[in-house]
């Protein structure tokens, strides 16, 4: 059972790039991806955490390279995950070559950052030569000289006019495969820098609000920058930005698409904030469910509601559902339909067996319906 959305969204209709294996833009899936925390030199400790951040739901990770050791090292790490690999360059035009050779599958370049138009010449020339998509990162933080003379300090207009200068110089090497971000750590600066270019440009867009800070207000933040374009339809893949684990950028990311119904993967939990008419304690079920259904990759909804004010209509619209009842008695719900009352202190195993269960069965069908077609 899916709840039925109000309206869907119309996305914008952008040009398909590939990074990898996985296309970016026109009608694709909206792809989150995150970054390593690790030195990259430190290639076991990198390649535990790429596998982690994808098996969180991350289909993009980004690698940062800043020194010659660290692109060797894209080498060992690129043969040992499944995941397509963004080389993070900043300055130095070989860190670029060198990863392209090296097993990226996309190069994140700042073109204002390295300057000279030749070295970046050489950096097209060899994501061509490697079958390299390019993101145009541009930054309030790092702007070109003369752009930021011209308008004085960081602002939409200044962000999108670099962006269109180096995608033109990207155009006019005969370079196509690329997608752009103009990222701001100001949510107003970063939305209104995005809905302008997304007027001008085609080309796949990277959302995010950069440095974006600690893992509440960076997730708040986030939500509202990156919601509010994705609610515009423009946006094909993103980052949310935390000084935190890797692994929560993904989990915001996931919940932040889930919501707009831009993305169905795991257990879609919907919880009461309980009061004193709740009969168990929600607050930690929710946490424990969080928990011990991560593994369950399939699309299910579950409602756990503490009383009966709102229990039943949330029931009703979920897969599974559980609604408090008198003397620790609780109502569960299978496709909005009532099948039993379970003890409190039965709860949760009784829930985590009927979301397997249920799992289970869309996946049967799923795989029924493969075999027929």
């Amino acid at each position: 059972m899916s709840i039925r959305p109000f309206r869907d969204i119309k996305r914008r209709k952008t040009k398909t790039i590939n990074v990898g294996n996985v296309k970016v833009g026109g009608d694709n899936p909206i792809s989150i991806q995150s970054m390593t925390n690790t030195l990259t030199t430190d290639t076991n400790a990198t390649i535990y955490q790429i596998n982690q951040i994808q098996n969180e739901g991350a289909d993009l990770v980004r690698v940062s390279c800043p020194d010659e050791d660290s692109t060797r090292s894209l080498k060992e790490i690129s043969k040992n995950v499944n995941i397509p690999i963004i080389a993070d360059i900043h300055f130095h035009y070989k860190r670029a070559i060198e990863a392209a050779e090296n097993g990226a599958s996309c190069l994140r370049i700042n073109p204002g950052n390295i300057g000279d138009v030749n070295k970046i010449k050489e950096v097209i020339k060899a994501a061509k030569n490697n079958n390299c998509s390019i993101r145009v990162g541009v930054n309030a933080g790092s702007l070109e000289k003369d752009i930021l003379e011209k308008f004085k300090e960081p602002c939409p207009e200044a962000l999108v006019e670099s962006a269109l200068r180096n995608i033109k110089f990207l155009e006019d090497e005969d370079f196509f495969n690329l997608k752009v971000s103009v990222k701001s750590s100001d949510v107003f600066l970063s939305i209104e820098a995005y809905r302008q270019l997304s007027k001008i440009s085609d080309y796949p867009l990277h959302l995010g609000i950069t440095e974006a800070g600690s893992f509440i207000s960076g997730s708040i933040k986030s939500s509202i920058g990156i919601g509010s374009l994705l609610l515009s339809g423009i946006g094909d893949t993103i980052r949310i930005s935390l000084s935190d684990d890797p692994i929560k950028e993904v989990k915001i990311g996931n919940e932040i698409l889930k919501s707009l119904n831009l993305r169905k993967r795991g257990v879609q939990i919907i919880s009461c904030p309980s009061c004193a008419r709740q009969a168990f304690q929600v607050i930690d079920t929710v946490k424990i469910l969080e928990d011990r259904l991560s593994h369950i990759k399939t699309p299910i909804t579950l409602s756990v509601i503490g009383c009966v004010v709102n229990g039943p209509g949330e029931a009703a619209m979920t897969d599974v559902g559980i609604t408090g009842g008198g003397n620790g008695n609780n109502m569960l719900y299978l496709s909005g339909v009532q099948k039993e009352k379970v003890l409190s202190k039965n709860l949760i195993n009784k829930i985590i067996e009927e979301v397997e269960k249920k799992a289970q069965e869309i996946e049967n069908n799923q795989n029924d319906s493969t075999k027929n077609s």
